[in-house]
């Protein structure tokens, strides 16, 4: 892993929001969770994100090796991200974030504006199992 370019907070509760901070980082991982995805599959489940955006957290998140980046020599190039186990850590903590998520938009009465938090089980996981 490379070291990463911008100094991170010592204290771990601001270096952990630091690193999952943005808007897009957050969502991008939680797509990672059940397997490798290109990029074009990406931007297709992040819709509102652009392209530039995209690739900038991608490239921040490799940084703090929250994800990998595999690319495959062939015509076309292919290029698959995948979450570390270090970014795959990381799913108990923003499942909790979504169901606090759920629980704030009940106490405000808006709970029909927000999603449901989705657990999938995990391609390889899933493989092994069948």
């Amino acid at each position: 892993m490379a070291e990463p370019t911008k100094r991170l907070p010592a204290l771990p509760a601001e270096r952990a929001l630091k690193v999952i901070s943005g808007r897009w980082k957050a969502v991008i991982l939680y797509h990672l969770f059940d397997g490798p995805r290109r990029l074009s599959e990406l931007r297709r489940l992040v819709p509102d994100i652009s392209q530039k955006v995209l690739i900038q957290q991608l490239r921040e998140m490799e940084e703090h090796g929250l994800l990998t980046r595999e690319i495959f020599r062939q015509v076309p190039p292919r290029v698959d991200y995948s979450a570390t186990p270090l970014g795959l850590s990381l799913e108990p903590v923003l499942l909790a974030l979504c169901d606090w998520g759920q629980r704030h938009a009940a106490e405000l009465n808006e709970l029909d504006r927000v999603a449901a938090c989705v657990i999938r089980p995990r391609r390889r996981e899933a493989a092994r199992a069948g």
